[in-house]
C-alpha cells in the first residue's frame, strides 16, 4: 500500500519550504539586507552622536560647578593625594600619617562618653534626673 497523498490547490509557496524543496530565491534579497544593514549602521551613529553631545553637554555643567564652588575632579583629587603621600616629608623621620594602616598605633580610649553623656552634663539638674530614667 502507497500513501495517498492529496494537493490542494491553495497550497501557498512556503509548504515547498516546509517539505524540504527549494526555496525561491528574491533577486533583490541582498541588496535588501545590505540597505537594512547600512540603516541600521546609521542609527547606530546618530545613537551615540546623540549621547557624545548629551554628556558632553552635562560634563560643561559639572565643570560650571566645579567651578562655582571650587571643587576639583575625582581624578585630580587622586592625583594630589598619591603625589602628597610619595613626596617625602622634609625634616621627619616617621611615615606621614595617613600612610600609618588604620588600627595600628595611636589608638583613641574606647571608653570615650557618648555624646548623649556629654549633652546630659550640660543639662538642668531636673531634666538630667529625667533622662536618666
Amino acid at each position: 500500500d502507497q500513501p495517498r497523498v492529496l494537493l490542494c490547490t491553495g497550497a501557498t509557496k512556503d509548504m515547498g519550504k516546509m517539505l524540504g524543496g527549494e526555496e525561491e530565491k528574491d533577486p533583490d534579497a541582498q541588496k535588501k539586507e545590505e540597505e537594512r544593514q547600512e540603516a541600521l549602521r546609521q542609527q547606530e551613529e546618530e545613537r551615540k552622536a546623540k549621547h557624545a553631545r548629551m554628556e558632553a553637554e552635562r560634563e560643561k555643567v559639572r565643570q560650571q560647578i566645579r567651578d562655582k564652588y571650587g571643587l576639583k575632579k575625582k581624578e585630580e583629587k587622586e592625583a594630589e593625594e598619591k603625589a602628597a603621600l610619595e613626596q617625602p616629608c622634609e625634616g621627619s623621620l616617621t611615615r606621614p600619617k595617613k600612610a600609618i594602616p588604620a588600627g595600628c598605633g595611636d589608638e583613641e580610649e574606647e571608653e570615650e562618653e557618648s555624646i548623649l553623656d556629654t549633652v546630659l552634663k550640660y543639662l538642668p539638674g531636673p531634666l538630667q534626673d529625667m533622662f536618666k530614667k
